[in-house]
């Protein structure tokens, strides 16, 4: 009896995750399963002392694997239901990645800018901007922020993080260590129903804007 109620207890949030694989999916945006929070440590990848405990993708091939087929989506989270949803960037989308602080001055500014935001995501202290991706042509002015590594001009943009090609973040409802989960600020549909992803030179001025003010008020 115990067994069933538990597994009717994680029912919901098994069933979310897979139905916002597949939401994803159905804009076009391709998914790969993620790692997600252990029972007993932060993150259930094998990895011991994991640097982004829960929010990687759970296999090494997440670049060839992604893909916007519902039945291989089914497939991965049938056999995997708690992986966090992992979207790729530099394919449909970009992502500029912000402290929450710099992430809500910069929406209030977009707004009187005349800028469409676009979809906002938090993830626990930050925010992230989706932006149309750039063409490969434009690949040298753009840099990927990969699980180890970080760009070495960061100092110009602190606190920034750009996503691009063979990079990726985690898309909502994925969970964090401690509870958090990746929620929507801004829903990838706007009102009439579109899904529309603004330019990332237009956005990048004012985020660049907000984090360095944000940078200047925090130190």
């Amino acid at each position: 009896m115990a067994d069933v109620l538990y597994r009717r207890k994680r029912r919901p949030a098994m069933d979310g995750m897979v139905d916002a694989a597949l939401g994803y999916a159905a804009l076009g945006w391709p998914v790969v399963r993620g790692a997600a929070p252990g029972e007993d440590r932060a993150c259930n990848c094998d990895r011991l002392g994991c640097p982004d405990p829960a929010a990687h993708p759970a296999t090494m091939a997440w670049g060839v694997e992604a893909s916007t087929d519902a039945d291989t989506i089914r497939r991965w989270w049938a056999a995997d239901p708690e992986a966090n949803v992992v979207l790729p960037t530099g394919r449909v989308f970009d992502v500029f990645d912000v402290p929450r602080e710099a992430g809500v001055m910069a929406l209030a500014r977009t707004g009187r800018a005349g800028v469409p935001a676009g979809p906002v995501a938090a993830l626990g202290s930050r925010y992230l901007f989706f932006v149309a991706t750039r063409s490969p042509v434009d690949e040298d002015e753009w840099w990927s922020c990969h699980l180890d590594c970080v760009p070495e001009a960061i100092e110009d943009m602190p606190g920034l993080r750009w996503h691009c090609r063979d990079s990726f973040v985690l898309g909502a409802p994925s969970r964090l260590p401690g509870g958090d989960r990746v929620s929507w600020i801004r829903t990838p549909r706007d009102d009439g129903g579109s899904v529309v992803l603004p330019d990332p030179i237009a956005v990048l001025g004012i985020l660049a804007d907000a984090s360095e003010e944000f940078g200047d008020t925090a130190s």
